[in-house]
């Protein structure tokens, strides 16, 4: 696959680059806003409760991949609470492996992680106290459901804001034992609005800074360097039209991950999936290695 995967990036780039063929390879798709979970940071437990349905969830993958998509990442909601008539997350994922890459589920991680991906992100943000103080209690229960696990690639995801700064590092320390990698961006202000989570830009190269020192001791932080440095100012180019997005209702959207969902400020953007994306389009060697790390270590 590693040699396809190649080929396809080499005649995406010549694509965009000589031809202005602007296409997306990375997409999430949002099948559901179902979630068991309240958390402070996150805005579509808040939506209508809608939910894609298993002939939409093929369409929708499908569209994705005539639109030049090789890289899908299922989303909710929570993921592992889809259901249509009999259909679960994993159908979803069966589906998703006939057509790209490589698949990806993120989930709360309150549910066994069982689902046939190529990489299982689980939201973890913070340790015992802080992350049930922002996500309610659910702690001891994702770490159970890590530990049983068998799947080969679990990694931590990280969304780091006001409360869990000073957590970071230990948090760094404590998970590195238990997953395969972890991933880091900063909460976004989706109304736009101070919420009282963002971080300064100076908390954020404090938090930054800490996070490289930790990659260079060894730690398995799947951000590269450069996408590290680079979110400490956000001067970096954004690449808006490499990502796209599936929301329940079957909207498609290409572009910003906020687009449609929020207000758009590229100067509080913390996505480091569109930091990381943007810079290997840029050339940066160790994004594009990054990305193969993350999504093709462990090809099928």
């Amino acid at each position: 696959m590693n040699s396809a995967w190649y080929l396809y990036l080499l005649s995406y780039y010549i694509r965009s680059r000589f031809f202005n063929i602007k296409r997306p390879l990375l997409a999430g798709l949002k099948i559901t806003h179902l979630c068991n979970l309240k958390c402070r940071h996150c805005p579509f437990w808040k939506k209508e409760k809608v939910s894609l349905s298993f002939l939409q969830v093929k369409n929708s993958l499908r569209h994705l991949h005539n639109l030049g998509v090789r890289l899908v990442i299922i989303e909710g909601g929570e993921p592992f609470l889809w259901k249509d008539n009999g259909y679960d997350i994993r159908d979803v994922v069966s589906e998703a492996n006939k057509l790209f890459f490589s698949v990806g589920v993120t989930t709360n991680g309150t549910f066994p992680l069982q689902a046939d991906a190529d990489i299982i992100w689980v939201s973890i943000d913070g340790l015992r106290k802080t992350h049930d103080l922002l996500r309610g209690k659910s702690f001891d229960r994702i770490m159970t459901n890590i530990k049983k696990s068998t799947h080969p690639k679990i990694y931590a995801h990280i969304t780091i804001n006001k409360v869990n700064q000073e957590d970071i590092a230990e948090m760094v320390r404590y998970l590195s034992s238990k997953v395969k990698g972890l991933t880091f961006q900063f909460h976004y202000p989706y109304t736009g609005e101070n919420d009282g989570l963002m971080l300064t830009f100076q908390e954020r190269k404090v938090i930054l800074d800490e996070l490289i020192k930790l990659k260079k001791d060894g730690f398995p932080l799947a951000n590269s360097y450069a996408c590290l440095k680079a979110l400490k100012n956000n001067e970096w180019r954004c690449r808006p039209w490499m990502i796209a997005s599936v929301e329940p209702d079957g909207r498609l959207i290409q572009g910003c991950y906020i687009k449609g969902r929020g207000q758009i400020s590229c100067k509080k953007c913390g996505f480091s999936a569109h930091t990381e994306i943007s810079l290997a389009y840029s050339g940066v060697l160790e994004s594009m290695k990054a990305g193969k790390r993350i999504f093709l270590s462990s090809p099928r």
